[in-house]
């Protein structure tokens, strides 16, 4: 089916086209027709089902403008709301649509002001729409469709009356849509109360996620998890990839040795405010970052449609999880990769994941050092190529000329090479099978100091001068941390690193007594 069929206009055609939809999704196909019949809806979808769009693209074009809003669309967060407002916008691009976000958390009065010019579509938080409601800046007299989107993450975040509150504003005969992953009593209750002759959609997740997403697994050790994701990136190199971690520390982290190591990565957690969540959301979008490493709360609600691979830093606590995560990728009818790191004692685990999920997770060897040396290669060839076809190499002419005077072309272009990308092999790095010897040191300085693990990790790297690999799990308290470092330098890390001055605090450190195994 294509969207043709659903018989648009050519403007949101001509949208749909430009943002890169190629073929409606299973919940597109369900959905688009009922709603336009004017037909209430429950929709159990997973994210990365297409439901957005589901509800987006009839809304824009049964969209009827006057002086008050058409259709209101209830997110459970900020994120959520501001990323389905831009994509409606784009869905809307060419008929004029007016979308407005409406979330805490920033400043009301502007949002005021907005409601006050004429907003077709509002897209917001459950707790700004009713305080807008109370202030009785917004009206709800004129929706014509009302969409509970992610409803059973707005139950679980206690907006559930909330919701009732703001339906009850909206003229009993509107057009009402809900989508959820699961169908707790409350939502199902909400149905019946508000709805009239639902029709229910539900989208098999394996049917949606397993076709376009190639998922794979890796064993590997706690300890060995940054080397592998280093291999990892240099030989798959992602366009986009998000890294999901279990804790924020973990985020810092990752994302901090990943920085180290020289890879375009920035972190996303709970601890960040707005406006850092905001910078690093933009420059993930825009590819200012290529590798965004993120908690699971933190990522709820990104709907980034060029993410190429997601991976699992940690193994997703519950099978739901897991759904969620790897529909980061394969959006808009393209293709994904889903990558899990297990160790050896999660193997049940995941075959439980494989079990609800109903999918099959395959196993792959992880790339040796040649793998990652031949990938390398290939990026400079790629690199050079488009640089020659480019034209952008004439401004060194004559600097090639005088040295052609002594030195042959393949001489002068291998140096040329060294000097733009360092030795053109180094010694591989020890197998990951093979467990190097670690201490743990203790050092002065914890969270109260306001000093974080990514500060503990550009000190260690740049005063000592080591490799990020010789540092192990850093667990930082409210006092005090401890390092994992390898045996074999630990001593350089001490002395490098005594009375450091880190943040205005001067920083004492010593081996611990026990030593790890």
């Amino acid at each position: 089916m294509k969207f043709e069929d659903f018989h648009l206009s050519k403007e949101t055609l001509k949208a749909i086209s430009e943002i890169g939809f190629e073929e409606p999704t299973p919940v597109q196909v369900s959905a688009i027709p009922l709603i336009f019949e004017g037909t209430d809806i429950i929709g159990q979808a997973q994210t990365g089902t297409g439901k957005t769009a589901a509800f987006g693209i009839p809304i824009v074009e049964k969209c009827q403008k006057g002086k008050k809003p058409f259709a209101i669309i209830l997110e459970p967060t900020r994120e959520l709301a501001v990323q389905v407002s831009q994509e409606i916008n784009k869905i809307g691009k060419f008929k004029k649509v007016n979308v407005l976000p409406v979330y805490g958390g920033t400043s009301i009065e502007k949002q005021i002001k907005a409601l006050n010019r004429g907003v077709d579509i509002i897209v917001g938080t459950p707790g700004r729409i009713i305080d807008h409601i109370n202030r009785k800046t917004i009206s709800l007299s004129g929706i014509s469709i009302m969409v509970l989107d992610e409803a059973d993450e707005m139950l679980n975040m206690g907006f559930i009356e909330d919701i009732e509150t703001i339906l009850r504003a909206t003229p009993p005969e509107r057009q009402t849509l809900l989508f959820s992953a699961t169908m707790p009593q409350p939502i199902i209750n909400i149905a019946k109360r508000h709805m009239k002759a639902p029709e229910k959609i539900k989208v098999n997740t394996k049917d949606v996620i397993v076709a376009k997403i190639k998922q794979i697994f890796y064993e590997v050790r706690e300890d060995d998890k940054i080397n592998a994701l280093s291999r990892l990136i240099d030989v798959e190199d992602p366009r986009l990839a998000i890294v999901f971690c279990h804790t924020k520390r973990e985020v810092d982290e990752v994302s901090a040795k990943l920085t180290q190591m020289g890879y375009n990565a920035g972190a996303l957690h709970g601890d960040y405010t707005q406006a850092r969540r905001e910078e690093v959301m933009v420059k993930f979008k825009t590819g200012a970052l290529d590798i965004l490493v993120a908690t699971d709360v933190a990522a709820r609600g990104l709907d980034i449609q060029n993410v190429t691979h997601v991976i699992n830093y940690n193994i997703p606590q519950n099978p739901e999880s897991y759904i969620h995560r790897i529909g980061r990728t394969g959006r808009a009818g393209k293709s994904g990769m889903a990558i899990t790191f297990v160790t050896p004692r999660e193997y049940r685990h995941l075959r439980e994941i494989e079990k609800t999920a109903k999918t099959t997770i395959d196993r792959k060897r992880l790339p040796s050092f040649e793998d990652v040396f031949e990938a390398r290669q290939k990026s400079i060839v790629k690199n050079i190529s488009e640089i020659i076809r480019d034209g952008k190499h004439s401004g060194y002419a004559q600097a090639v000329k005088e040295l052609s005077e002594d030195h042959s072309f393949g001489d002068i272009a291998a140096a040329a090479l060294y000097a733009s990308y360092g030795e053109a092999k180094e010694a591989p790095d020890k197998d990951i099978s093979e467990k190097p010897a670690m201490v743990r040191l203790f050092m002065t300085v914890g969270k109260k100091d306001n000093i974080k693990v990514a500060d503990i990790v550009k000190a260690i790297v740049s005063g000592a001068n080591i490799p990020y690999t010789k540092i192990g799990n850093i667990k930082m308290l409210d006092k005090f941390t401890f390092i994992e470092i390898a045996d074999e330098i630990a001593d350089l890390v001490i002395r490098s690193i005594d009375d450091m001055v880190m943040r205005g605090r001067r920083v004492k450190i010593q081996k611990a007594r026990e030593k790890i195994l």
